[in-house]
């Protein structure tokens, strides 16, 4: 009888201690887990339309955390905590490049997180005029390359022309113009402070950027500070602005609704 009960009990330790196991093993997945978010790499969704064909709405991707350094706003809660800031000025602070896509916190309110293409480096002098980028009074080359078919804003699918950009120092990348705006197309000479970054978007007429200050709605100059990451690589991208939209409800539409061909690819 006593051998019967000990056999049950240590049955039950076993059972017990796996059960104990386990939970470390979860709880310590989710600590690295949190600690790889905080310190290196986060993820980030697509949410808006404005850095086609570059990225898209209902794209999943990873963003550098180490690229430019740390500052109070790589962390959670603007790194504020209880009203008392964890620091100032960025710790570890790497320079970012011209051409990088960059997420960052949105000047007016410092929480919003923003993803755009910085274009304008410290003391550049940025104007758009016709459409045509200029950085320094030199404009930067473009040539068409094609056409992007895109749906858009609840409207049917249309043709868009593509334009290939090379920054001054030979970085490429591919950006939208689909008419003549005013607004976008034609700004005043604007001078980027020190310590700022101009940043704008890959699909130029329907972007709200730094051509566009602050007070208006817009992005304006972007301090140093407020530089979350940079964009690294799209590790999962659904249907997200199209009729065919990714659903959870619909789980035997998800093999269509996924864009497979954009995993893993890298954000240039």
């Amino acid at each position: 009888m006593s051998l019967d009960t000990g056999s049950k009990m240590d049955a039950r330790d076993e059972h017990d201690s796996g059960w104990r196991e386990s939970a470390k093993i979860v709880v310590q997945a989710l600590a690295l887990a949190i600690f790889v978010r905080i310190f290196f790499y986060q993820p980030f969704n697509i949410p808006s339309g404005s850095m086609k064909e570059t990225l898209l709405v209902g794209d999943y991707l990873f963003v550098s955390k180490l690229s430019y350094g740390y500052s109070r706003h790589s962390f959670p809660y603007g790194g504020t905590i209880f009203s008392w800031k964890m620091f100032d000025g960025r710790l570890f602070a790497s320079q970012p490049k011209r051409g990088d896509v960059v997420v960052f916190k949105w000047p007016k309110d410092n929480s919003t997180d923003y993803i755009k293409r910085l274009v304008g480096l410290p003391g550049d002098e940025i104007q758009v005029r016709k459409g045509v980028l200029y950085i320094n009074n030199q404009a930067v080359p473009r040539r068409p390359v094609g056409t992007f078919n895109t749906f858009e804003n609840g409207r049917r699918y249309r043709d868009i022309q593509v334009f290939e950009e090379t920054l001054p120092e030979g970085r490429k990348y591919n950006v939208l113009d689909m008419r003549d705006d005013p607004a976008s197309d034609n700004t005043a000479l604007m001078k980027v402070p020190p310590g700022h970054y101009f940043m704008m978007g890959d699909n130029r007429d329907n972007s709200s950027d730094s051509r566009i200050s602050p007070a208006n709605g817009g992005v304006g100059f972007v301090p140093f500070e407020n530089l979350v990451g940079r964009a690294e690589i799209i590790f999962f991208s659904h249907a997200g602005d199209e009729p065919q939209a990714f659903s959870f409800s619909s789980p035997w539409t998800w093999p269509f609704d996924i864009r497979w061909s954009r995993f893993f690819n890298r954000v240039r």
